[in-house]
């Protein structure tokens, strides 16, 4: 029940927390700490990495994982040149200050949904959660839409590290994760082209996944293939469950019915883009 739980309120979650990679807002806060915003992956390595501190690319690609090594190496550690890390959160918090009270006016109406999502993250169990800690060791805002927010990143980086336990534990390394989540129709291919992986790259993954039998010849998912990463989920969300059973069943209900005014401002802002490398709506609910 807890998984399916955890499914539901990364639905709910997920979008909120994306906004920092999208809004105008952020980009004018990343402009303003001199990052090109010509292209969104320079504040997007700075905003996601900055718990970590001055990350090095090596735990950047750890932590991260879908992204290529020689990608991450090309923003990261200049993003630090940039700015140090403590510029970065500072100017992050104002980003999604700035955003979602465009977004909602009346943030002040979001104080139970923050008490009830600090609970949550508050809960987790952070073994093998290297981007989960890191933003639960930062201190919690004041303000309750930004504590509601940094609630549902912590709980967002939670399940990210969960997910790559479980592709690990499937046997699917960095690109062989994309590809595979391509060849499921999960989103298209050409999403994942700002991963950074070389066409040849993406060749060879798609021969690892033949091998096993997990592609067709066309790159689209055999049977075996559509199980492992039926598996993939299964997993992850029964990692991503625990902060869930914690808060229990109609709390977290609750805290869907608090978010629904947030959620429904922010789909009806169009801020976030059509398509999504998440899966999100697309990625069926293992059985």
């Amino acid at each position: 029940m807890f998984g399916s739980l955890a499914r539901h309120m990364w639905h709910q979650i997920e979008p909120v927390h994306a906004t920092l990679y999208f809004s105008s807002q952020a980009f004018e806060e990343a402009a303003g700490l001199g990052y090109d915003v010509a292209s969104r992956w320079p504040s997007y390595f700075a905003w996601r990495t900055a718990p970590l501190g001055a990350a090095g690319p090596r735990l950047v690609a750890a932590t991260y994982y879908s992204f290529s090594p020689a990608m991450i190496a090309e923003y990261v550690p200049a993003i630090w040149a940039t700015a140090t890390p403590q510029q970065v959160l500072d100017a992050r918090l104002r980003a999604v200050d700035r955003t979602l009270r465009a977004l909602l006016p009346s943030a002040a109406q979001l104080r139970e949904a923050a008490e009830l999502a600090v609970r949550a993250a508050e809960s987790v169990d952070l073994a093998h959660r290297p981007l989960a800690a890191a933003n639960l060791d930062l201190p919690w805002p004041d303000e309750p839409h930004l504590a509601l927010w940094q609630a549902y990143t912590v709980l967002r980086e939670h399940r990210g590290d969960g997910h790559l336990t479980a592709l690990h534990a499937a046997g699917l390394d960095a690109c062989e994760a994309l590809f595979s989540f391509a060849a499921i129709g999960a989103a298209p291919a050409a999403d994942f082209a700002g991963r950074g992986w070389t066409d040849e790259q993406w060749a060879a993954a798609r021969q690892r996944l033949a091998s096993r039998g997990l592609v067709h010849a066309n790159g689209s998912a055999t049977e075996a293939g559509h199980a492992l990463r039926d598996q993939v989920e299964r997993h992850t969300d029964e990692l991503a469950a625990a902060p869930w059973r914690a808060l229990g069943e109609a709390n977290a209900e609750r805290l869907v019915q608090l978010n629904r005014r947030l959620l429904g401002a922010l789909v009806t802002s169009g801020l976030l883009p059509k398509t999504s490398t998440l899966g999100i709506g697309t990625v069926r609910v293992p059985a």
